[in-house]
């Protein structure tokens, strides 16, 4: 998958889309995808100087991001703006640097209606970062 698709997927904008790429995707199954994580990163200047850390909320973010992807293809979820609405069983076990690159790796566990439940987690250098369950729910769009 090309960058402009991740574009024409995600509503997410710079400095907020975390996806660079997508390296696999079975549409409501499985998805990797990749985060080049630079020093350029607008919050490395704050978080923290001198040591920066990738912040953990931007981690799952970005596991939330690659979660909307994997359900973009399944019709029961894919309508309407995908919002995470649920973080469960969030860990972290490795710190994020500049030069890391973050691989997301997310299934899907269940779908109900236009709920989606997924595992995820983000990878460097094999070795897992961080991980969560997550709840993505399909907002549908009113009709006027």
């Amino acid at each position: 998958m090309e960058f402009k698709d991740i574009l024409d997927i995600l509503p997410h904008r710079y400095p907020f889309l975390l996806i660079d790429r997508v390296l696999e995707l079975d549409p409501g199954k499985s998805v990797v995808a990749l985060k080049n994580v630079t020093a350029n990163e607008p919050f490395f200047q704050g978080h923290f100087p001198g040591q920066p850390v990738m912040p953990g909320v931007l981690i799952v973010e970005a596991m939330a991001q690659a979660a909307a992807i994997m359900y973009d293809g399944d019709k029961r979820i894919s309508d309407g703006l995908r919002l995470l609405v649920g973080i469960d069983k969030a860990r972290f076990k490795r710190q994020v640097v500049p030069g890391d690159q973050l691989i997301l790796k997310a299934s899907s566990e269940q779908i109900k209606r236009n709920l989606g439940v997924c595992s995820v987690q983000a990878f460097v250098d094999d070795t897992q970062a961080a991980g969560a369950q997550l709840r993505v729910v399909a907002l549908q769009e009113e009709s006027s």
